[in-house]
């Protein structure tokens, strides 16, 4: 009877345990609920073509920009719009003419079965080494589209698109959807001319959504519209997941399966592999970042949308899943912020921004890179679609001092985003976004 007792007394004081442990959590939980509110401010329009996140960095006392598109395009022609611009501060950048904005030296399109860049090029985060005191030293990550005619199929090295069954793209029903990619380019003088350093993560063929299940309007497939953060020894890439998870077979397609391996994915490479980036990335899981750079991985479970709650596969015609993520560190918060847009029909069409937290300053250590709250609405315009959705530093005294950029931001920020709609197409802020704890 004694036993008895001791052992009733010790499964209670650890039932005791467990539950004022299991409170401690839930009020920690609790606790980290930031909150965000937009105020109106001055409206800055954006004077150069931009189609992605915008990629930015100190150089010294420079701040520079990288909006813009490179490179062969058999659906949109040729793009020279990939510039940078200078300035004392981001505001003084953003508000820049045309005039102002000149074109770095690019590496130029390989020919078809030779290796090199295929394809179009958009910059979209900028990492600047710190082993170069001189801030020059920088690494884009870009984002890379193809087609079957830019990049055929080669089966001896797997690479490339079948033209067989390929799905429409934005242009009608001749042109082609696009596959994107993402790759390292090197730059070593600010950022005034840069060097291919190849694909570190990428979706080959047999994962492509082809017709008759493709009826987007937009990707075969692919990983693309990236972002990207250091922390600890490497560079964490969060970015769209748009390829089926597993090979697609027209026989077996399955829209809920598809729905399961899409959203927003986050893959890891070491900072030591920026020079030599290829194959280099590895993927999330479900457990680590095991899976292989052109493997399958796991998208962030809490960013995607229930499919009863509205949520579908990118290749449907009225999709519901968040992509285009844009991260920062937020130093008033002590946590990285996530801006991302919302898809609800063809050809990537959506009119609301949503926002995500993530409490974990270390992405390392275990689950931490994948845990984000519950996305929140910021913002809706009604009658446009919105990409791209962004946060900037201001044209303060503290933010020129602390040399902010996108990655890293404070209390208040600008809040960017490209709208679209007849008659106006522009990358625009009419908003100061301020945080609360």
């Amino acid at each position: 009877m004694k036993k008895l007792l001791l052992s009733i007394s010790a499964i209670t004081t650890v039932v005791g345990s467990l539950l004022l442990n299991s409170c401690s959590t839930s009020q920690k939980e609790e606790a980290f609920n930031p909150k965000f509110k937009l105020t109106p401010a001055e409206k800055i329009t954006f004077n150069s073509f931009v189609d992605c996140n915008m990629a930015e960095v100190w150089v010294g006392d420079t701040f520079r920009i990288f909006p813009g598109k490179y490179g062969e395009d058999p659906l949109w022609g040729y793009a020279k719009d990939l510039k940078y611009a200078d300035g004392k501060n981001a505001d003084e950048v953003f508000k820049s003419t045309k005039e102002n904005f000149r074109s770095p030296i690019m590496p130029l399109n390989a020919p078809i079965g030779q290796e090199g860049l295929h394809g179009a090029v958009w910059f979209e985060t900028v990492y600047q080494s710190p082993k170069d005191a001189s801030g020059k030293t920088l690494y884009s990550v870009y984002h890379n589209e193809n087609y079957p005619q830019t990049l055929p199929y080669d089966a001896k090295s797997g690479q490339g698109y079948k033209k067989d069954k390929w799905p429409q793209g934005l242009t009608g029903e001749t042109s082609p959807a696009a596959v994107c990619r993402i790759g390292i380019m090197k730059s070593v003088d600010g950022g005034k001319s840069w060097e291919n350093r190849g694909l570190f993560i990428e979706d080959l063929n047999p994962r492509m959504i082809l017709k008759p299940h493709n009826s987007s309007n937009t990707f075969a497939g692919g990983v693309g519209d990236p972002s990207a953060v250091a922390s600890g020894d490497y560079l964490y890439l969060f970015y769209g997941e748009y390829g089926y998870p597993g090979e697609y077979k027209e026989a077996t397609y399955d829209a809920k399966t598809e729905w399961g391996g899409q959203c927003i994915s986050i893959a890891r490479i070491a900072l030591a592999d920026l020079d030599n980036p290829v194959g280099k990335a590895k993927r999330w899981d479900g457990n680590g970042f095991n899976a292989p750079h052109n493997g399958i991985g796991k998208p962030v479970s809490s960013l995607q949308i229930p499919i009863e709650q509205g949520g579908g596969p990118a290749s449907a015609p009225v999709t519901g899943f968040h992509w285009g993520p844009s991260v920062s560190w937020n130093t008033y918060l002590n946590c990285w912020v996530m801006m991302m847009g919302k898809t609800e029909g063809k050809s990537w069409k959506g009119d609301k921004v949503y926002i995500s937290f993530n409490k974990n300053a270390d992405l390392t250590a275990g689950t931490n890179s994948q845990e984000w709250t519950k996305p929140q609405l910021v913002f809706d315009k009604p009658g446009y679609i919105l990409w791209y959705p962004s946060l900037q530093p201001l044209n303060t005294e503290e933010d020129i001092k602390d040399k902010n950029t996108c990655l890293k931001l404070g209390k208040k920020a600008r809040f960017f985003v490209k709208r679209i709609k007849p008659g106006d197409d522009s990358y625009a802020s009419e908003h100061i976004i301020e945080f609360e704890k």
